[in-house]
């Protein structure tokens, strides 16, 4: 079962960090079901939705009583694996990529105890996705700089890290990309559905009452005025602007603020995302791991 009045909440009238073309596929597939088609299920209570504040993840427990998180995987002595992948969404027991999404708030959790513990000496982050929401991503961004400021880290991608993925791949001291791998879509989107002409010809008619001029807006049974399509625009070009400048922090000396608008939200694969500084290297995704623990050898030495 889904809460699809929720996941409609979280996709459509909101500003989303998503290379279009994975949002085009939510919108196809999604769509209609999550606006409101007459077989959606309803909503069964005790969905997927967790909490940042309390750390309620440490806690939670799968259908057989088992933790959802037992701690940091170590893929080799003294070296963490965070996976980032899937569709990213703020909250939730999502941890790696069995369920085809990700939360900012595992990822929290994952990498405070990278930073608190003793015994973890480095991290590899696998980063495979299109991006998601722009709510707690920047947080969660934030979180990992603090961890590449204390701990060598390194962004591996599997293939692609676009938008809120690439957002969360940026912090690390080294982003890694192969040659058929994509970067970049530093930009933000939106999307809105009008229903307006559906319901018409279905013999509907919605009336929407309302206390507050702008309590409606971007409902999907009228299409936007023109003042808060205006809006929402300039909000989307400050959430750019913001997501520009804070990329170019964590790579300062290889991206510039004015170089990540530059690119107008494109995306670059392999060797022409090193040449535009979004990242460092090309390599095969199975090299980096033992190249990256010769390296940390070599520094400890």
């Amino acid at each position: 079962m889904r809460n699809y009045p929720e996941i409609a909440s979280r996709m459509f009238g909101t500003p989303l960090m998503l290379h279009p073309s994975k949002g085009d596929i939510i919108a196809r597939a999604f769509g209609p079901r999550v606006l409101g088609s007459p077989d959606a299920p309803a909503h069964v209570a005790g969905g997927e939705e967790m909490g940042l504040l309390g750390d309620k993840l440490r806690n939670a427990t799968d259908w057989d009583g088992e933790r959802i998180y037992p701690g940091p995987d170590l893929v080799a002595s003294g070296i963490a694996l965070i996976e980032i992948e899937g569709s990213l969404v703020n909250k939730g027991k999502w941890i790696g990529k069995s369920c085809g999404m990700t939360s900012y708030e595992a990822i929290g959790v994952q990498v405070r105890d990278c930073i608190e513990r003793d015994d973890i000496k480095a991290v590899v982050f696998e980063v495979d996705s299109y991006g998601g929401e722009v709510t707690g991503a920047f947080d969660c961004a934030e979180l990992i700089f603090e961890l590449s400021q204390v701990k060598p880290t390194i962004a591996v991608l599997t293939d692609h890290a676009c938008s809120a993925g690439y957002l969360l791949a940026s912090p690390c001291r080294q982003l890694v990309i192969p040659q058929t791998g994509i970067c970049g879509s530093i930009g933000v989107i939106s999307m809105h559905v009008d229903m307006s002409a559906w319901l018409a010809k279905e013999g509907l008619k919605v009336t929407i009452l309302k206390a507050g001029e702008h309590k409606a807006d971007f409902n999907p049974y009228e299409a936007i005025p023109d003042d808060v399509l205006q809006q929402e625009l300039a909000e989307l070009e400050e959430l750019r602007v913001e997501f520009a400048a804070t990329v170019a922090r964590y790579r300062a000396g290889r991206l510039t603020q004015q170089s990540a608008l530059a690119t107008e939200a494109r995306v670059y694969r392999g060797q022409k995302a090193v040449d535009a500084g979004l990242a460092d290297a090309v390599a095969r995704p199975s090299q980096v791991l033992e190249a990256f623990e010769a390296e940390l050898s070599r520094t400890a030495g």
